[in-house]
């Protein structure tokens, strides 16, 4: 996948788009069950290191207790949410603007569907010049050779793909 992994921690933040009980419910109960303790292993181990965790949601009409955040994986009370209404969270939010204030320049990205979110915000950030670490097991496709390909062929020429392992021993040396 990718070779080591750099970043810098203050001017990093970690995005979790999309994982929200109608859309995971999509997956399989194991696959589920292997997404958030992957998930939860990112985000507590960013939390640890001060980096900035965003929450992205989608709703296009009404809120429904399906488009809640998976229960396992809320945020915390000063975590950031972004509600956006279109696949990607930067045509419809302010995210651009939150994320400059902050000085962020990396994007750490895990979500569902690869196809959707996570190939949209791949590639509009890196248009914007962001710097990109997309978590190839935090993120998931219905269609496994979509998921394959994206991982393996796509995303590459635009960010770094590694796992979430890779990504929690970059972080312990922080």
């Amino acid at each position: 996948m990718a070779g080591p992994i750099s970043f810098e921690s203050k001017k990093t933040a970690v995005l979790i788009m999309d994982y929200q009980i109608r859309i995971i419910n999509f997956f399989p109960k194991e696959i589920q069950d292997g997404l958030i303790t992957r998930v939860n292993g990112v985000l507590t181990a960013a939390r640890r290191k001060g980096i900035p965790v965003i929450y992205v949601d989608v709703l296009r009409g009404e809120r429904t207790p399906e488009h809640a955040i998976v229960p396992q994986l809320v945020p915390q009370p000063r975590e950031v949410m972004v509600t956006k209404h279109r696949v990607g969270p930067f045509s419809t939010t302010d995210l651009n603007d939150r994320l400059k204030k902050q000085g962020i320049e990396t994007l750490v990205l895990m979500g569902i569907a690869s196809s959707g979110c996570v190939l949209s915000t791949v590639r509009w950030a890196a248009d914007i010049d962001y710097k990109l670490i997309v978590l190839s097991d935090c993120c998931a496709d219905r269609d496994d050779e979509v998921q394959r390909v994206l991982m393996e062929k796509i995303f590459p020429s635009q960010a770094t793909v590694t796992t979430a392992r890779e990504f929690l021993e970059a972080v312990a040396k922080i």
